[in-house]
């Protein structure tokens, strides 16, 4: 019942210490049967989706059998027999206990992430790594807490138990304060990246889809979960030099630029680039924000940056921001067709854009999610403005 919810979409909760305590001090069917009971009780409580409730009771239960089957298979025993102090007993049951948890685990995060994966239409192993990369080393400090319980229990009793309450709240107020704070950054990123993006209303959520096309385009392109979401935060700050004042009037002129603010413009990715080092924890993005208007052939700026020479994260938002400027009405033309956008992004390959990206990218299933109806549900549509926006390539915008 206080779950906390975790960035992939699933929920993250302490009911493990008290399952597993359980199954140490009887590794049978009677333990099985009462956190499958427990789960029923939560789902019936908390008014869940039928289906949802079947599954989180049938996952769970699944990973607490195989848990407690992996137990017994390696010699544990049930704790509550064991009358040995509790030193020689942790040393004979280290291993088993070890080998619990990580079926439990294993099961539980591969259930759950397999669920997330088939209806975001993501990779198991995408998600799955997610998951497990944002609640790993709390797992890890709380197991031994499951230990201690169960043989407070054979100790003390209920009673026992009892006092370890507030412990184990301190323990769920850990998991829920970090993932909270992770929350927080993602938030203040975004809020700022609207900040930013008020200044010129046109192109309003154009930097979070933006980061939702490279997220996507990065797994197509098979990276690990940790690149696929630093690609996404670089893009997210991709444009977040335009807070300086000098871009304000260009942003809102609705005329052709001139040279001279057209060289004004090209500055961008240095003055957002110059901004994300500021934060010590965004360092790494510095390359990718920077370098994202550079294109293969070195005709790109800031620095005419070629071919290998690009950050692979560059590359990425280069396609992403394309492909969002090419499916966004604009006064002067209407959005382009999937297979509009297929045919231009295959005529600027190995000019504009890395050719084994491209080629990657359009024959990956990933491609189609690239123009799902609700990527643009909340944006703001400026396809009927009155301001009349400099026209553009449909490459170069």
């Amino acid at each position: 019942m206080l779950k906390h919810h975790l960035a992939s979409g699933a929920a993250g909760s302490i009911s493990f210490i008290p399952h597993l305590a359980s199954v140490l001090l009887a590794p049978n069917w009677v333990a099985v049967v009462g956190v499958a009971g427990s789960h029923v009780i939560v789902a019936i409580l908390s008014r869940k989706e039928p289906l949802k409730a079947l599954f989180n009771v049938a996952q769970i239960t699944l990973a607490t059998a195989i848990g407690a089957e992996c137990y017994l298979a390696l010699g544990g025993k049930p704790l509550l027999t064991i009358a040995a102090p509790l030193s020689d007993a942790t040393s004979e049951l280290a291993f088993p206990f070890f080998a619990l948890v990580l079926a439990f685990f294993a099961v539980n995060t591969l259930a759950v992430s397999g669920v997330i994966a088939v209806s975001q239409s993501r990779s198991l192993v995408g998600v799955w790594k997610q998951n497990v990369r944002a609640s790993i080393l709390n797992d890890l400090m709380s197991s031994p807490v499951v230990y201690f319980l169960a043989w407070t229990y054979t100790k003390l009793g209920v009673w026992g138990v009892a006092l370890l309450t507030l412990p184990l709240l301190g323990v769920r107020q850990l998991y829920k304060t970090n993932h909270q704070l992770e929350q927080v950054n993602r938030d203040l990123l975004e809020l700022m990246v609207k900040a930013i993006e008020a200044r010129d209303p046109y192109t309003s959520g154009h930097s979070r889809r933006v980061a939702h096309y490279s997220r996507l385009i990065a797994r197509a392109l098979g990276l690990s979960a940790k690149d696929v979401d630093r690609i996404g935060t670089a893009a997210l700050l991709h444009d977040v030099g335009k807070i300086h004042e000098i871009y304000a009037p260009i942003l809102r002129k609705p005329d052709k630029l001139t040279p001279d603010e057209w060289a004004i413009m090209q500055t961008h990715p240095i003055k957002s680039a110059e901004l994300v080092g500021t934060v010590s924890q965004l360092r790494d993005l510095i390359g990718m924000v920077r370098h994202h208007h550079e294109n293969w052939d070195g005709s790109g700026y800031p620095d005419g940056l070629a071919g290998e020479d690009i950050p692979i994260g560059a590359r990425v938002i280069l396609f992403a921001d394309t492909i969002d400027a090419m499916t966004t009405d604009r006064p002067y033309r209407k959005a382009l067709s999937e297979v509009q956008v297929r045919a231009e992004l295959s005529k600027h390959s190995g000019r504009q854009f890395d050719p084994n990206i491209c080629e990657k990218l359009l024959a990956s299933p990933m491609f189609g999610l690239l123009f799902s109806s609700n990527v643009h549900e909340h944006t703001p549509d400026r396809s009927s403005s009155t301001v009349v926006r400099r026209a553009r390539s449909v490459v170069g915008a």
